[in-house]
């Protein structure tokens, strides 16, 4: 990579930085391309050298938030049981310090609410982002022999519960009630893995 194309590639990695962090703690509304750009420490009009508008660049920085918080959630891969493995992730994911710290946490629980509302670009982003993250979660080195079917519908319940319980226990004031959101909501998401018949969802007619 000659000098020129590693100083594109360098401002580009700042720019996406810059972008996941105000995602994380502000939403699509505060990551906006003037406030992305100070925040890099880059000039306004050399955004448009990096990405087509606002939607590539929202899109983009989620695909990088969640690579690097997908990384370190998962960690190294381990012998280990399907069950130990829900409870080792929701043990590290349902924390005080990740409830505390969005600016370095699950870009997920930080947008879910938003994605919903949000263009077809970002929406197509999470989506695929997510199912990223069930992947991993089913990738890992199981000792017991686990359907794959099953294991896939219990990582999508197990992605909802950590995502919605996290999303919870931010948005309430009293400390003592969050704290017993995490635990009760690390609690039943360890629990998801189990030889316990699946209840069949009915469809209202």
């Amino acid at each position: 990579m000659n000098t020129r194309a590693k100083l594109k590639a360098e401002s580009r990695n700042r720019i996406l930085q810059a972008a996941a962090t105000r995602l994380r703690v502000e939403g699509l509304g505060g990551a906006g391309i003037a406030a992305v750009m100070q925040d890099a420490g880059l000039t306004h009009g050399a955004f448009y050298a990096h990405f087509a508008n606002k939607s590539a660049l929202s899109a983009a920085a989620l695909r990088h938030a969640l690579l690097e918080n997908r990384a370190r959630w998962l960690g190294d891969l381990r012998p280990e049981s399907w069950t130990q493995r829900l409870q080792r992730l929701a043990q590290r994911y349902l924390t005080t310090k990740h409830r505390d710290n969005p600016a370095e946490g699950c870009a997920l629980a930080a947008l879910a609410t938003e994605a919903a509302r949000s263009d077809d670009t970002f929406r197509a982003a999470f989506e695929v982002e997510l199912l990223k993250s069930i992947q991993g979660i089913c990738n890992g080195r199981n000792k017991e022999t686990v359907p794959p079917d099953r294991q896939v519908e219990e990582a999508i319940a197990f992605m909802a519960l950590c995502v919605g319980g996290l999303s919870l226990s931010r948005a309430v004031a009293d400390k003592h009630l969050s704290s017993r959101i995490l635990q009760a909501t690390a609690e039943a998401a360890a629990r998801i893995a189990s030889n316990e018949p699946k209840i069949e969802t009915g469809q209202e007619g």
